[in-house]
């Protein structure tokens, strides 16, 4: 039970850095932190802003992923379809929930916004997959790991 509850907070935690990293690169293209003029000051300014974008990530999936993520380890349910589209429903609904905050004038809605919290979804959802949610309802995870470790 405790190695299960690890292993979901670590998968978490690494879908949401996944998550800023991939909200930073529909912000700041990989073009535009080649093409500048300090490419390591760049590339720290990208890093923070993904570490940023990663902590709003979680202030928002945490209860919603930890649903997910217990229901998954519940049915064993260990499908990469399963964690994707988990992933698009959170974004999107983070991205809908942006658009209810919003007053008057500009909007987050269009189809560059949808392409970005889809992707990021898409993206965060497969890195939960790999992290954990293959390995979910696997009471001897850690048995099996160390076991094809030592073989």
């Amino acid at each position: 039970m405790l190695a299960a509850l690890a292993r979901i907070i670590f998968g978490l935690i690494a879908a949401c850095f996944v998550a800023g990293l991939v909200q930073t690169l529909f912000v700041v293209t990989p073009f535009d932190l080649i093409n500048s003029e300090s490419v390591p000051a760049s590339l720290a300014n990208a890093g923070l802003l993904s570490l940023f974008a990663a902590t709003h990530s979680a202030v928002f999936v945490a209860p919603f992923g930890l649903i997910a993520a217990a229901l998954g380890e519940w049915q064993h349910v260990r499908q990469l379809l399963y964690y994707a589209l988990i992933g698009i429903v959170i974004a999107m609904a983070g991205l809908f929930l942006l658009h209810m905050s919003e007053a008057g004038g500009l909007t987050i809605l269009n189809p560059y916004a949808l392409v970005a919290y889809f992707m990021t979804g898409l993206i965060a959802g497969f890195t939960y997959w790999l992290v954990a949610g293959r390995f979910a309802g696997n009471r001897y995870f850690w048995t099996r790991l160390s076991s094809e470790q030592s073989a």
